[in-house]
């Protein structure tokens, strides 16, 4: 957690602190996307992978938000 801290503060120093929220977003987006696609596409013994990409999608496409609200209070 705290090298993850550490590169939103660099990004923060840097002005790119939007940037690294977007392109974690879109990651996570293509995730999200891509968990759906394999669950709706594969048969029944493949439901893990999907779940994982899916929850890592809603991960990540919240994570930036709570990321630079915690840098900002540290």
């Amino acid at each position: 957690m705290d090298e993850a801290l550490e590169a939103v503060e660099v990004a923060q120093e840097l002005g790119l602190e939007g940037v690294f929220a977007w392109l974690l977003r879109v990651i996570g987006l293509v995730a999200l996307l891509v968990g759906a696609y394999l669950w709706l596409g594969a048969g029944l013994e493949l439901l893990v992978v999907p779940a994982v990409l899916m929850v890592l999608g809603v991960v990540l496409l919240i994570a930036p938000s709570v990321l630079l609200a915690l840098a900002e209070l540290a």
